[in-house]
């Protein structure tokens, strides 16, 4: 799934609900299956937006096993700060620190990580398999496409 980060409503991503429930939706677009046993039945998880293996009972968050993986930094920040990098990659760690009033390394670590990401279209893998050099599961968000 492409979207062009230039265009997204930064508005529409103003709560932690909003984030997950669009990670979510990306996420399991083509269905769900379970990474520790392979079953595609799941119920509602113990967090809102997770979903739990009905066969072994593995709970996995919408935010697990993608960019946002670990976050340190409040989602509707991290999507701000994503959309930030994706319109001008080249921006300097400082002054996205000083535009979004957090500290510098915490800004270098969010934008480091997001650049790892970036392929060569302007393409961020949403979902990863660990390494980031091995992108085999992967959706894509594109800065170079239309909205839906």
């Amino acid at each position: 799934m492409k979207i062009q980060f230039t265009r997204l409503e930064i508005k529409s991503f103003d709560s932690d609900d909003a984030c997950m429930k669009f990670i979510a939706e990306k996420k399991w677009t083509d269905g769900y299956t379970c990474r520790r046993c392979g079953n595609s039945n799941f119920c509602k998880g113990k967090i809102p937006y997770s979903r739990r293996c009905t066969r072994c009972k593995y709970d996995e968050s919408a935010a697990s096993h993608t960019v946002f993986h670990h976050c340190r930094v409040a989602l509707p920040e991290a999507f701000k700060i994503m959309l930030k990098v994706c319109k001008e990659p080249g921006i300097s760690t400082y002054k996205l620190s000083m535009q979004m009033d957090m500290r510098h390394m915490t800004c270098w670590r969010l934008k480091t990580k997001l650049l790892d990401y970036i392929g060569e279209k302007g393409e961020i893998d949403l979902l990863f398999n660990g390494e980031i050099k091995n992108r085999s599961c992967s959706r894509t968000l594109s800065i170079n496409s239309p909205l839906f």
